[in-house]
């Protein structure tokens, strides 16, 4: 299997950022695990969307836009659980 190359919205550096500490290091991790397996067990697709998946990672969801032709994700959004959905 092909390794998948990641990138990272600003918008999603600056809310991994704003995240509890000590959540980091594991978000972090399960995003790196991402790019060896894009559809792990726990990835969900996002209704009314065709490439968006998140994945939960403690009380925080990562979204990220999954691109099979270039072998890219995008990390679209990390939040905690109860705000990633919301537009604000």
């Amino acid at each position: 299997m092909a390794l998948y190359s990641i990138e990272w919205k600003i918008s999603a550096q600056k809310e991994l950022r704003k995240i509890d500490k000590k959540e980091i290091p594991k978000v972090l991790e399960a995003v790196e695990k991402l790019a060896f397996n894009p559809h792990p067990t726990n990835h969900k697709k996002l209704l009314g969307t065709e490439h968006n998946f998140r994945i939960r990672v403690g009380n925080y969801r990562v979204v990220y836009f999954l691109e099979d032709e270039k072998l890219l994700i995008e990390i679209i959004r990390v939040r905690h659980r109860k705000d990633v959905y919301s537009t604000r």
